[in-house]
């Protein structure tokens, strides 16, 4: 039969997870979703994803893809791979695209962009329903200097001082195409776009900018920061529990059915 390229949009919860990639004790979202497709599919299949998260990290939807000669209908691949999962992964959705090696989809090489959302509870008191589903900020945070401050990340820059040490991509230069900062009540949500983010980047970049917005330094001390490139400059590295992987972006030509930059599903 011939070979089938599959794509999957997938959605989970990072909290039980050590993180997207695989690992030898398996207790990760591609073993548990790789076990999945084997028990479904009964022969073993192998998965690439559009970017890894980390330990903690949740996506609203990642992008996958795989090759298989196996024939069966998409809303199949879909709840026949649910039926196997855990309730904190799921299979949102299934499509095959055209496997043509000279214009072939690929889930990382093929996005044009990534979106993250960071979520943070600004409040005296923690709460224990967003426990590992939002970051926490006990002092008062001002929006408004953490907006203007962002301004500067705009652009293609050397971002070496918001890079993870570990960080493992070839270049510290991405392009940022858009940052939003929005208040809602005692929730904060940052949204970054870009062409791609370094390992860590835009938990580094959450760290100064929440630095900014209680006061302790002044909007352009991140332009300082990023001129210098200089990792030891910037804030800590802020806690993975608001992290979002909300969209990753791809020409239309491939069809794919993605639900466009995914909401909160509780904001």
């Amino acid at each position: 039969m011939e070979l089938k390229r599959i794509v999957l949009g997938v959605q989970y919860d990072g909290m039980p997870w050590h993180g997207w990639q695989t690992q030898p004790a398996g207790k990760t979202v591609q073993d548990t979703l790789e076990a999945a497709l084997k028990r479904f599919a009964l022969t073993d299949i192998a998965t690439t994803c559009a970017g890894r998260t980390d330990a903690g990290v949740h996506a609203l939807e990642q992008v996958v893809h795989f090759d298989t000669k196996l024939d069966r209908e998409m809303f199949s691949w879909v709840r026949g791979v649910n039926s196997f999962l855990p309730s904190s992964i799921a299979v949102r959705w299934a499509c095959e695209v055209p496997h043509v090696p000279q214009d072939e989809f690929h889930a990382r090489f093929s996005a044009t962009a990534r979106t993250y959302h960071y979520v943070v509870y600004n409040h005296p008191v923690r709460s224990p329903l967003l426990a590992g589903k939002a970051g926490w900020v006990f002092r008062p945070l001002d929006i408004e200097p953490m907006r203007v401050a962002a301004r500067c990340l705009l652009g293609t820059h050397d971002f070496s001082a918001f890079r993870a040490a570990e960080c493992q991509a070839k270049s510290p230069v991405k392009t940022m195409q858009e940052i939003r900062i929005e208040r809602r009540g005692d929730i904060i949500v940052f949204t970054l776009t870009a062409s791609a983010f370094l390992h860590h980047m835009v938990r580094n970049i959450v760290g100064s900018l929440i630095v900014i917005g209680n006061g302790n330094q002044p909007p352009q001390w991140l332009q300082e920061i990023l001129e210098a490139r200089d990792r030891s400059r910037a804030a800590p590295t802020f806690m993975p529990d608001g992290l979002y992987l909300a969209k990753i972006a791809y020409d239309p030509k491939w069809r794919l059915p993605q639900e466009g930059v995914n909401p909160l599903p509780w904001a």
